[in-house]
């Protein structure tokens, strides 16, 4: 079995960093939300894109160390390298920055992992089956490439692409409960604990 799994905000929780980065450079006030989406929003609303993409390009960059593995995410991929089921990442990231100091955005994400993902018995992705894709059209095809057996994505627009191929299981990790309503053809869940206990039945004998 191979489970491919996205990167941002599925594996990797930026909530608390971007607040944190925020609050640094004076753009938001401290009593708000600490979370990625209300800081984001905060600063569209004050017409402020070019400030998020700057920010976005310094904490995938030379922040990515403060940002946080989501509950639930390591217990996973320790059961699934357990149970001999493969675990890849494919994930839609460009390689630099779109403004800002120049920083390999791949690199960074790379040490996070070898950082971050691991527990005492060693590491818990093999770094040969990490895929950083430039376009969503190069995951979509990384993803058939692969031929996974299930895929999880916070976005809903990855997994119901008509390039995303057909017989794979997709599932729509929804931590902060945006997508309330059921989307034909997504299984939504919000914790990673879920989304073991839904597969664990199938396999289930460790090696």
């Amino acid at each position: 079995m191979r489970i491919g799994i996205d990167f941002d905000n599925t594996i990797v929780n930026y909530d608390r960093v971007f607040y944190k980065v925020a609050l640094e450079r004076g753009y938001i006030p401290q009593e708000l939300a600490a979370t990625k989406l209300v800081v984001r929003e905060h600063l569209r609303r004050l017409n402020k894109e070019d400030l998020w993409t700057e920010m976005q390009g310094y904490v995938y960059g030379s922040r990515m160390s403060d940002a946080d593995v989501y509950p639930g995410a390591i217990e996973f991929l320790t059961w699934a390298r357990d149970h001999d089921i493969e675990s890849v990442v494919i994930s839609h990231k460009t390689q630099y920055p779109f403004l800002g100091p120049r920083c390999d955005l791949h690199e960074a994400a790379r040490n996070w992992i070898r950082e971050r993902l691991k527990t005492s018995s060693g590491a818990l992705l093999d770094l040969d089956r990490i895929y950083f894709e430039s376009t969503k059209e190069a995951k979509l095809a990384r993803v058939r490439q692969m031929q996974c057996d299930v895929f999880i994505d916070d976005l809903p627009d990855v997994l119901l692409a008509p390039a995303f191929p057909g017989n794979v299981n997709r599932i729509l990790f929804d931590p902060v409960g945006y997508h309330k309503n059921k989307i034909d053809g997504l299984l939504i869940m919000a914790h990673w604990q879920d989304i073991r206990a839904h597969l664990e039945p199938r396999w289930s004998t460790p090696h």
